[in-house]
Formats: C-alpha cells, structure tokens, sequence
C-alpha cells in the first residue's frame, strides 16, 4: 500500500530525513524503531503530508502522493493516530468519534458497531468528555476514530507511550486482528520493543534520521534489536 524510498527532509537549513526508505503491506504490520529525536516522528508527519519533503519518492496505492495535501491523503485512506492523542477534551466520546466523518464519504459518516466491539469502554462512556478519560481509554478513543476512516493504512505513533500494560496489551490484540484481515496496512513508530517485536512483521531502526536496520522480525535476535537501539 505504501512504498517511501530515499525521503529527504529538512527543517530549515536542518537535515532531519536521511535517504529514509519504509513501506507498509495489506496484511502486516510494519515497525520503526528509534530513541527519542532520531526522526521517526518527523517521518510520520512527512508520510501524512504535515510536513513537505524536499525529495524521494512517496507512493500510496500505487500514486505518487508526494505533492497531496494530508486532507486528501485522509480521503485516499491514510489515517494518523499522532503521539500524544490529540483527541478533543471537551468533546464527548461519540462526539471525538464522529470527527472521523471529515474524511469519508456521507454514505460512510456512521460509527460502526465493530468499534464498540473492539474498546468496549468506548460504548460505556460514549457521553463522558474525552478529558476525562485515562489515558489508555483516550489512546483506545484515537485509534477508534481513526478507524471511523475506513483506511487502508493506519499509522499509529508511539501508541503504548503512557499506557498501563493491560491496555497495551488490548491494543496489540485489536492492531493483529485488524492486520491479519488482510484488508489493510498498518505502519506502527515504537520505543517499546517488547511490543513492536511481538507484532511487527518487519521492523526498522531509526538513528539520526536514517534507517541502519532493516528486515524481517524473524531475522534479528533480541539482543540484536537492542543493541542497535542502544547506539
């Protein structure tokens, strides 16, 4: 579904990308990895078009996206849950759920039951403002309403940051049930390896804004992973 090769990105005279290259298939689950500031959110923003990319290639479905506004990449089928929620505190859960209608067409603009079905808590506090939730209820919120969007790739950023571990573990079960359908991408930025290597059918590893490992989960051993997480 998505194919990124050679990205290049700057922040003013800053070189943040480095000839990053990631892609994402119907059916997996793909991870980068990375430590604080080494660009794996900044990727992000440049694959959702939040930020423009000076060069490389960006392709969604089989067109090249890289001039598409975020707007229009949402309409595509690309949905972003950001690091830190960013949901509507003084909104209501129903309400946070339906702002997922902006990038779908009327006949679409429903909830769909199998959200409730996958975060319950969702159902049961459907009235309460989503700055009441706990943190783990409000990352359950975001990747609800992401899912109001129908995508066919959904980016997650550091989904477990903050998250007590039941919760996390609830999100790793609803991400593998939801890729094992085969019917859409899911790219995942993590710290958390124990996470990412439990889920990820390939996995990156991001340092200094460039990719220095790559391959197959199977391919590398824990020790492995962590050691280049800890350069």
């Amino acid at each position: 579904m998505l194919t990124a090769e050679n990205i290049q990105l700057y922040y003013g005279a800053s070189h943040i990308l480095r000839g990053v290259s990631v892609s994402a298939e119907l059916g997996k689950i793909s991870c980068v990895l990375g430590r604080n500031g080494v660009g794996k959110t900044s990727l992000m923003r440049a694959l959702m078009g939040l930020q423009g990319i000076r060069s490389g290639k960006l392709e969604f479905d089989g067109q090249d996206i890289a001039a598409m506004k975020p707007a229009d990449r949402a309409r595509k089928g690309i949905a972003l849950v950001p690091q830190g929620r960013e949901i509507f505190p003084r909104l209501t859960v129903l309400e946070n759920l339906q702002t997922g209608y902006a990038a779908v067409s009327r006949a679409d603009r429903y909830i769909p039951d199998e959200i409730f079905d996958l975060f319950p808590v969702l159902a049961d506090m459907k009235n309460r403002r989503g700055g009441d939730l706990s943190g783990g209820q409000q990352q359950q919120l975001a990747i609800g309403r992401a899912l109001v969007m129908r995508p066919k790739l959904l980016i997650l950023d550091e989904p477990t940051e903050g998250i007590q571990p039941s919760i996390i573990k609830d999100i790793g079960r609803v991400l593998r049930m939801l890729a094992d359908r085969g019917t859409m991408a899911i790219l995942l930025v993590e710290q958390y390896l124990d996470f990412a290597r439990e889920l990820g059918d390939t996995l990156a590893i991001m340092e200094r804004g460039q990719i220095i490992l790559s391959g197959k989960r199977d391919e590398f051993s824990e020790q492995e992973l962590r050691a280049k997480l800890a350069v």
